[in-house]
């Protein structure tokens, strides 16, 4: 995920709400994050990891943290955990500091509540379009539909032409193949195939008569007073698409599946519903099934968390899924659904200086596209014939969720 933040999300870490956390003592058993465990039931094993080894050293050396305490922690410790991972450049949520805030004050200024409610009327035809075309009653995929929508939306709001659609969804699936592979050249070559699709759009934009639209102004954008480099533009485009056209899918198979499975949640949503109380119920479903699974960050000097020693230049992996799930802060029941009560503590979209700078949009894009789905059927049940398929790590939700459009 990128970096992300629930805008009423408390800044300084909450006290369990359900009783203390514990530690493990510095000897504690490491933990494979894409082990036989994980990948056959993603959630009971981040669970158990929870209850077991709150801070687990990884078979790569990196240490993961699991309880919700102390993903809290490291997400607002900017000076002790830092968010330069990686190699390349990652604008925003791979800068820290005032590089970080530079950036962050001109991305920003896309995501302005007047931008995004400007922008609503568009990303609504596009759902409804995108659902007059599905068989109904009949089958969907359900991530599948999301992957589409998000490639419409994001398309219509950048300016991007639909002629490079079918381009753009399988790049989404071939991104998410080579991210569970775990084969670094095989992502690599992903990204820079999305790379040079980027900068095929952007060097439309330099032209006399560019179009006039989102793509073209960030191209024309400065920072601190200087024009932004390629490099950077490319960057803050992968960061808003190449990570959010896949993030929007999982998330319309996780809503959309919960929904197939609560009949009555669904009936509560066509009785109607205000755009808060329904963008409230998404955040909940996406609590309780986090699609987002987690972020890094490297230590800046030793420190010590739940009773492990994390040296300099550690890996430090932030469990948003584990977090969001914490009996400490969610009940003995995490999947207890609590939209109002949960809110103040639910971690899908992060916390902390690095929060998603996109929220706005996507939860717009995904309150549309529940809303048009509702609106065009009567009942949207579980597929007795089509098998839901789990995202394997580090990937979460589902790779395929079938439901029935009655």
């Amino acid at each position: 995920m990128t970096d992300h933040i629930p805008t009423d999300v408390q800044t300084d870490a909450p006290a369990a709400r359900h009783g203390a956390a514990t530690s493990v003592d510095a000897g504690a058993a490491d933990w494979n994050a894409r082990g036989r465990t994980v990948r056959r039931d993603p959630l009971a094993a981040y669970d158990e990891m929870r209850g077991r080894c709150p801070v687990a050293r990884g078979t790569d050396g990196s240490w993961t943290v699991f309880t919700h305490a102390d993903v809290m922690a490291v997400a607002l410790d900017h000076h002790t955990f830092a968010n330069g991972v990686s190699a390349h450049l990652q604008v925003p949520n791979g800068l820290d500091g005032a590089e970080h805030s530079a950036f962050r004050a001109v991305i920003d200024r896309y995501f302005t509540r007047e931008r995004v409610r400007a922008l609503e009327p568009q990303v609504r035809q596009v759902a409804e379009d995108l659902v007059a075309s599905l068989d109904v009653p009949g089958a969907v995929d359900a991530v599948a539909l999301g992957s589409r929508f998000a490639v419409r939306a994001q398309s219509a709001w950048l300016g991007w032409p639909a002629e490079i659609e079918d381009e753009l969804l399988q790049w989404v699936r071939d991104n998410h193949d080579a991210t569970r592979s775990g084969d670094r050249a095989r992502t690599a070559e992903v990204a820079e195939r999305f790379d040079a699709i980027i900068r095929a759009l952007t060097a439309v934009r330099r032209e006399p008569d560019a179009p006039d639209d989102v793509t073209t102004a960030l191209v024309r954008d400065q920072v601190d007073g200087r024009p932004l480099t390629d490099d950077e533009i490319v960057s803050i485009l992968r960061n808003w698409t190449g990570g959010d056209l896949g993030s929007m899918a999982l998330c319309a198979g996780v809503v959309l599946t919960y929904l197939a499975d609560h009949p009555d949640l669904q009936a509560r949503l066509r009785a109607g519903v205000s755009d808060r109380e329904l963008d409230a119920i998404c955040d909940e479903i996406l609590r309780i099934d986090d699609p987002f699974v987690s972020n890094r960050r490297v230590a800046t000097e030793p420190v010590t968390l739940g009773g492990r020693e994390i040296a300099a230049g550690d890996r430090v992996v932030l469990s948003w899924t584990a977090a969001n799930r914490d009996p400490r802060m969610f009940g003995d029941d995490p999947e207890a659904f609590d939209p109002a009560g949960n809110a103040p503590y639910n971690l899908v979209w992060g916390i902390g200086k690095h929060v998603c700078p996109g929220r706005p949009l996507a939860t717009l894009e995904l309150r549309v596209l529940v809303r048009a789905v509702v609106a065009a059927t009567e009942a949207i049940d579980p597929d007795p014939d089509g098998a839901r398929r789990r995202s394997l790590p580090p990937l979460g939700g589902y790779a395929e969720a079938p439901v029935i459009l009655r």
